[in-house]
């Protein structure tokens, strides 16, 4: 059931460990499904419940969950110290968690705790504080195990090619159904379909779909309409495999597209053109998200553009596939080789109810980045 060797684990172990002897950190309480999914191989939804990873400076590692994960801990991970807290009315699994830290001989030590993720609920995280509070010194490490996911191993890239692939074979299995009259219904299905009968995964946020006036949304709803003779699709979906994503984001019209649709389409290339230009080493992810801003700013498209034009992917969990490293003004994060990276150049106009997207998943390399996707980035027209 493991996607990487114990090796793999092992080096990642290894420099979890030195990290948290940078920061003086006895142990880590892990929170985030893809922090324990990288550590060990734990593949589950189960974060929706309380559950907590602790790695101490000596590499031990042990994991508290609810008895309908335990088996599922045992047979995708590589962990071997499992305790299950039991629910019951009136539950508090922080108090378990407080008696394996001491079982762990972590009484009166320093803590980094991952606070900052959706596997720690505000509620939850409260109840964490008042029992721990007064056991250990807790120190924010929310962003250490993601700065170890940034830069992606071998294995991780050949399992983000493989995303790569079944997104564009699921855009290609889609778009012959793209027509006036097709039902959006049938579109989700093929593009969400096609991962899934290819041996992918379901992606960690729902694929984007909308046309007409809902061409203009960056986020996915319930409801569905049918294609008039002259509409546009907005669309953003992502091949999965082994829970890394990579993404691709495109608005395709159907009947003649109008000069507004032209003009936001020939900005749009042009903005991921200077994109890439921008994602190498020596720069910046603010870099990047300043060569965006500079196109659409020359098009005098700066009121129908986001405030961010991209980010860091790889394994991910509900509620989204991003990570949190982002393409936005003033971020100094260095673009590095072996990242995985989103762009996309997103325009809406809703002045003129035109909407128009182009986005593609990248590798990072030591000179200009790899497109991962095949798909031609012209303008898509379904006449």
């Amino acid at each position: 059931m493991l996607h990487f060797s114990r090796d793999e684990f092992a080096s990642r172990r290894d420099r979890l460990l030195a990290e948290m002897a940078e920061r003086k950190l006895d142990a880590v309480l892990l929170f985030a499904q893809e922090s324990m999914y990288w550590l060990t191989g734990y593949d589950t939804f189960g974060f929706c419940f309380f559950q907590c990873l602790a790695v101490k400076a000596d590499g031990d590692m042990r994991l508290l969950t609810r008895s309908a994960d335990l088996r599922q801990a045992r047979q995708t991970s590589i962990l071997e110290t499992i305790t299950v807290w039991r629910d019951r009315g009136a539950a508090d699994p922080t108090i378990d968690l407080r008696d394996m830290l001491d079982e762990m001989g972590l009484l009166g030590s320093k803590l980094g705790v991952e606070w900052a993720t959706h596997g720690l609920t505000a509620a939850n995280g409260r109840l964490v504080e008042a029992k721990l509070g007064s056991f250990a010194a807790l120190k924010d490490a929310s962003d250490l195990v993601p700065a170890l996911r940034l830069v992606k191993s071998p294995a991780e890239i050949a399992y983000v090619r493989e995303a790569a692939r079944l997104g564009d074979d699921a855009f290609e299995a889609m778009l012959p159904l793209v027509a006036p009259g097709a039902d959006e219904a049938d579109l989700l299905h093929a593009l969400q379909g096609s991962v899934l009968k290819a041996g992918g995964d379901y992606p960690a946020n729902s694929f984007i779909i909308g046309s007409g006036v809902d061409a203009l949304l960056c986020r996915y709803k319930s409801g569905r309409r049918k294609l008039d003779a002259d509409d546009q699709l907005t669309l953003e979906w992502a091949g999965v495999k082994a829970q890394y994503h990579a993404a691709l984001m495109r608005t395709v019209i159907v009947g003649t597209p109008t000069s507004r649709h032209l003009e936001l389409s020939e900005a749009a290339r042009e903005a991921l053109s200077a994109v890439e230009a921008a994602m190498r080493p020596g720069k910046t992810f603010g870099d990047v998200f300043d060569a965006h801003a500079g196109v659409m700013e020359a098009h005098d498209l700066v009121r129908h553009r986001l405030s961010a034009c991209g980010y860091s992917l790889g394994a991910r969990y509900a509620p989204s596939w991003m990570e949190p490293q982002m393409f936005v003004s003033g971020n100094a994060e260095p673009i590095l080789p072996g990242m995985t990276l989103f762009a996309h150049m997103i325009i809406m106009d809703s002045d003129s109810g035109t909407a128009m997207t182009l986005g593609q998943t990248y590798l990072t390399t030591e000179e200009a980045p790899e497109s991962l996707s095949r798909l031609p980035l012209d303008l898509t027209v379904v006449a």
